[in-house]
C-alpha cells in the first residue's frame, strides 16, 4: 500500500491534524521547522494566516502555488519534520 495524505486539519499554531490512506491520524508540528529555517520562502509561512493555507495535492500537504513548501510524506507519517 502507498502511504498518501487524504486529509488534513489545522489544529493551532503550526500543528496539523494529519490522516493518512491507511487511516493513521498523526499531530504534525511544523513549528519547530519554521523557526529553524530562516529562507525568503520559507518565512511568509510563519504567518498563521499564511500558514493555514496548506491544500492536499496528489497525496501531499503543500502550501503556495508552486509547492513553495512540501515535505516527504514519510516524514509527516513519521512525525519528524527537519
Amino acid at each position: 500500500m502507498i502511504i498518501a495524505v487524504s486529509e488534513a486539519f489545522y489544529k493551532e499554531d503550526y500543528k496539523l491534524d494529519v490522516v493518512f490512506t491507511d487511516s493513521r491520524k498523526r499531530v504534525v508540528n511544523f513549528g519547530p521547522f519554521l523557526s529553524s529555517h530562516s529562507h525568503p520562502q520559507y518565512n511568509k509561512y510563519k504567518k498563521p494566516h499564511h500558514f493555514k493555507k496548506f491544500k492536499i495535492e496528489n497525496g501531499n500537504i503543500v502550501w503556495g502555488k508552486d509547492w513553495d513548501m512540501i515535505f516527504p510524506v514519510i516524514d509527516l507519517y513519521e512525525g519528524k519534520i527537519n
